[in-house]
């Protein structure tokens, strides 16, 4: 007998021999029908691998991401068949699952493929799958391996890196793969396909080698699940920032100025200042100093604060003055700015805690092919902040720091998220710098301050920054897609790198504890975010403009100005369409700007003193008539519901 181990703790014995599908048929028949995927003591392995020693199991269903990986790898086995059958003479190559679904990397030779040719491709994927043929592995010599792909020198290269003993083939229907294994039971589960886009990709992503056609492709149990899945997608492109920045003239980028360099608009200028004012003030409340460090610092700081060995070969290069040997960087973090500011002068253990914080912009080399709008550039501004305490403070401090960006949240309206505990890889330590019992110091912090505010966690192994241990907020987005926001990182190491002290009660010198903070985490990929989360429509405290004054006629001009000067007196952000349009025309104008109240003037509002609100998206529900006043008290009360009070 054997003990199989799950992931509740609870403990079965079973025989020898027992495979996964029969330890979840024991669990449940219902729970069985749903299993596609397992891993034991944390190898994938197919759902009818015997097990014949002792051993944690966990079982995978659709909803796991483990399952849905086995799906889609699965999948793309049946693609490969099909496209063999479809295109005699090509040339597979791999293979693997990717987020929300997976590719195959094919040498066409002189064969083309284009999107003419999905439907036939997915329509033999689909008749392949209802033969429900199962998924079977089967270990081969590496002399058979190199027989059988003879004429593939795409496989032939892999399988003579591998070692004999180790390689394994995977069988279905008339198909015959080299692969490593993680399929589900059998190809009667994919009741949906789709084919998404063809690309060319170079062998073994080296532009030395052979541009191949890499088939990018998706799949779901159930074809309501792929409907639901490509709606999903057409609502992302309509909520795509770089579509919505331009549309609202929010950003724009230029080749002459550089690629992952943005330049911003006056309204996204605004938007970015009233952020930062957001934050500001809560932080002022909260007891942060402002500070300003310079956009370059000597090389020499970077290598005291070890960015420099861990980033310094890909990032900018470094700045020569005419001083012979002098060097700068650009600065890639605040961090090692801030940590020389609170070495200006010395403290005592009853100056502290010292918190001080920065928009600073910092700049990062990211290849061209890496850049993405604004969620992946090259210079960015961070809402950064870095604590300096005593370890008994440490506790208390970093509480305050999930206040903060708690508020931050529920202010922008996102209010699903988790927070990942991320901590050091369990093998690899070499990439950390820092004594281990300072790791496990900062780790425990973490995990105690997470826990004591009751917030939903997960761990994740080899997450941490180098010099530290993190807190990130993991949100779901408006479409369910999860963004890191937000992030508190608990350092003992940088203190040590630049001597940082503070005399203690004892009269002796001690080393402060540094939490590093951002709860935007940047301008740049939070405001990304920000947009296609609200597809535009940010909180009303937010928005450019809250207000347009729309007259009916050029007769109400002047009273459209004077309706926007007491709209000024209330605070209330609102501009005048005076264009000679029609009503409509002005109407539909607006509400592509995504201006959240549209305000018609005409001969009964002026005589009345009183202004038609028509709300942004709400066509057909009809327009109310209120005085100024009243409009002011709506906007105020709409305001007060979204725009939390940060209280210390």
């Amino acid at each position: 007998m054997i003990k199989i181990t799950l992931p509740d703790g609870s403990i079965r014995e079973f025989a020898s021999g027992v495979t996964p599908m029969e330890v979840a048929k024991n669990i449940s028949e219902g729970f069985a029908r749903n299993v596609i995927s397992a891993s034991f003591n944390g190898t994938t392995i197919e759902t009818e691998t015997p097990l014949t020693t002792d051993g944690n199991l966990i079982l995978y269903t659709w909803n796991d991401a483990e399952g849905k990986k086995a799906f889609w790898h699965s999948t793309s086995h049946v693609m490969a068949q099909a496209l063999e059958e479809l295109y005699p003479g090509i040339k597979l190559t791999l293979g693997p699952a990717i987020a929300n679904g997976f590719y195959y990397d094919v040498d066409f030779e002189d064969q083309k493929i284009s999107e003419a040719d999905f439907k036939k491709i997915e329509d033999r994927v689909l008749e392949i799958s209802r033969g429900k043929h199962e998924f079977k592995m089967r270990p081969v010599s590496k002399a058979d391996a190199l027989e059988m792909y003879k004429d593939n020198v795409y496989k032939t290269e892999l399988i003579s890196n591998l070692e004999d003993g180790t390689i394994t083939f995977c069988d279905h229907s008339t198909f015959t793969d080299l692969c490593r294994g993680g399929h589900i039971p059998n190809t009667g589960i994919i009741k949906a396909m789709k084919i998404m886009s063809v690309a060319g990709a170079y062998w073994r992503g080296d532009e030395k080698n052979k541009q191949l056609t890499r088939v990018y492709g998706t799949s779901f149990p159930k074809q309501k699940d792929l409907t639901e899945y490509l709606e999903l997608l057409e609502e992302a492109k309509r909520r795509d920032h770089r579509k919505l920045g331009k549309e609202l003239e929010l950003f724009a980028f230029s080749q002459k100025v550089g690629q992952g360099l943005p330049l911003w608009l006056p309204k996204g200028a605004a938007l970015r200042e009233r952020l930062e004012q957001f934050l500001k003030r809560a932080q002022k409340k909260a007891g942060y100093e402002q500070v300003v460090s310079p956009h370059i610092g000597q090389k020499e700081l970077y290598v005291t604060s070890g960015h420099y060995a861990k980033y310094g070969a890909d990032s900018f290069q470094p700045i020569h003055t005419p001083a012979e040997g002098e060097e700068f960087l650009l600065k890639p973090m605040n961090c090692p700015h801030h940590c020389e500011i609170y070495n200006v002068r010395p403290w005592s253990y009853k100056d502290l805690p010292k918190r001080y914080a920065e928009f600073g912009t910092v700049y990062r080399y990211e290849q061209s092919g890496e850049l993405h709008g604004l969620t992946r550039v090259r210079g960015f501004t961070q809402d950064d902040a870095h604590i300096f305490c005593t370890p008994e403070q440490l506790d208390e401090e970093f509480k305050k720091v999930i206040d903060l960006v708690l508020y931050v949240f529920g202010s922008l309206g996102f209010e699903n998220f988790t927070a990942q505990i991320s901590l050091r890889d369990q093998e690899n330590r070499e990439k950390y710098i820092g004594t281990d019992e300072n790791w496990e110091k900062a780790e425990n912090a973490i995990i105690n301050a997470a826990a004591d505010k009751g917030l939903n966690t997960v761990v994740e192994y080899g997450e941490a920054a180098f010099y530290g241990p993190k807190l990130d907020f993991m949100v779901k987005d408006a479409l369910g897609r999860q963004w890191q926001l937000g992030t508190i990182q608990v350092d003992y190491n940088l203190p040590e790198r630049f001597d940082l002290t503070y005399k203690g009660a004892d009269n002796e010198l001690h080393r402060p504890v540094m939490i590093h903070r951002a709860p935007f985490g940047s301008m740049e990929r939070f405001i990304a975010i920000l947009l296609e989360h609200t597809a535009g429509n940010f909180p009303l405290w937010l928005m450019p403009e809250q207000a347009i004054i729309l007259s009916l006629s050029e007769k109400y001009e002047n009273y459209a100005k004077k309706v926007l000067d007491l709209l000024e007196n209330h605070e209330i952000r609102a501009l005048i369409d005076n264009r000679n349009e029609t009503i409509g025309k002005k109407i539909r104008d607006a509400e592509m700007q995504k201006i959240p109240f549209m305000l018609i003037v005409g001969e009964e509002e002026e005589k009345n003193g009183t202004i038609s609100i028509r709300r942004h998206g709400q066509e057909g529900k009809g327009n109310i008539t209120v005085s100024i006043e009243e409009f002011a008290s709506i906007v105020d009360e709409e305001i007060k519901k979204t725009l939390k009070v940060f209280t210390v």
